[in-house]
């Protein structure tokens, strides 16, 4: 592939988990934090944008509880007046985040009405506020030597290709591209799982989302994932990594806080920058940097110290 010049500078991005870390709003927890955000959805938000403002990040993605679409509905009363007031301090949604706790259960045939009204309304009302991509994850695994085993093979990536499918062609009739997010510990996490849901699927209709901390915790290498996958990568997570998960993790409700110790801010582990950057640069979704710092406690300095590994890696 021939590398065009672009010398277009890239937008600056972050999820909105960036700041979900109680030391940030001074409360005690993050069951704290959520339903004080539950309860002032506007005051959430306001401060979300000044803190954005202040780091010099222009868009967000947004995600669970409480940055979700819901709380900016409550916050603004529609999508609209939502994009008016991130306008007005040169903010703007690139994307938002299905949780798999907060949609229907892909494993299930049946859910697949539900499934795609879900992505519909997402869709729309990205569409209403300027975005374009929704991004999802596939299923988890289960813990490893659990009775009956759950086997990540060719039929179910068949089955999770099917349900794409139908997803991302809804949810183009409103302008969005569906991209897929490569999890640790879900079915959409080593380099193979990647390859294969890739290989299934249509390039038209469903696009990739990898986030270089978690394919690296697969043991994976993001930049040689990035290189093959280069022209359906349409977002993806800058996020790094200490070391690959080098244990058998148990994989319920707490599987996101088992995996933290092994994750770190850009620049403090084992990502090849550089290497990440160059095969980005290659990608439609060049324009965009997303900086990926869950439950910073200082947010507005975790994010600048991110964007600077970026651009530095971008030179």
């Amino acid at each position: 592939m021939t590398r065009v010049e672009d010398t277009t500078e890239p937008r600056f991005a972050t999820d909105i988990i960036t700041f979900y870390h109680p030391a940030f709003w001074g409360l005690e927890s993050a069951d704290a934090v959520r339903d004080w955000a539950l309860d002032n959805p506007a005051s959430f938000w306001q401060r979300v944008m000044d803190a954005l403002a202040e780091a010099g990040v222009s868009g967000i993605e947004l995600t669970f509880a409480p940055g979700d679409i819901d709380s900016a509905l409550r916050a603004f009363g529609d999508a609209p007046s939502f994009r008016h007031e991130l306008e007005s301090r040169g903010l703007s949604v690139v994307s938002a985040f299905i949780a798999a706790s907060e949609c229907p259960d892909w494993r299930h045939s049946e859910n697949l009405p539900a499934i795609v009204a879900d992505a519909e309304r997402r869709a729309a009302f990205l569409a209403d506020v300027g975005a374009e991509l929704l991004v999802a994850g596939l299923p988890m695994r289960t813990t490893f030597g659990t009775r009956p085993p759950f086997f990540v093979d060719a039929a179910y990536m068949t089955r999770m290709a099917d349900i794409a499918h139908v997803v991302g062609e809804a949810v183009a009739q409103h302008g969005v591209k569906l991209a897929f997010h490569t999890e640790s510990n879900s079915t959409l996490w080593y380099e193979r799982d990647i390859d294969l849901f890739m290989a299934l699927t249509d390039p038209r209709y469903v696009w990739l989302c990898p986030d270089s901390c978690h394919i690296a915790l697969g043991e994976g290498d993001p930049v040689a994932v990035a290189r093959r996958h280069s022209q359906r990568i349409a977002l993806a997570h800058w996020k790094d990594a200490v070391k690959p998960i080098d244990v058998e993790l148990t994989i319920d409700e707490t599987v996101f806080a088992q995996q933290q110790p092994y994750m770190t801010e850009l620049g403090q582990g084992i990502v090849d920058w550089r290497g990440w950057a160059d095969a980005m640069s290659l990608t439609p979704g060049a324009g965009i940097v997303l900086i990926e710092l869950d439950e910073a406690a200082d947010p507005v300095a975790a994010l600048r110290a991110g964007t600077a590994v970026a651009k530095k890696a971008q030179a």
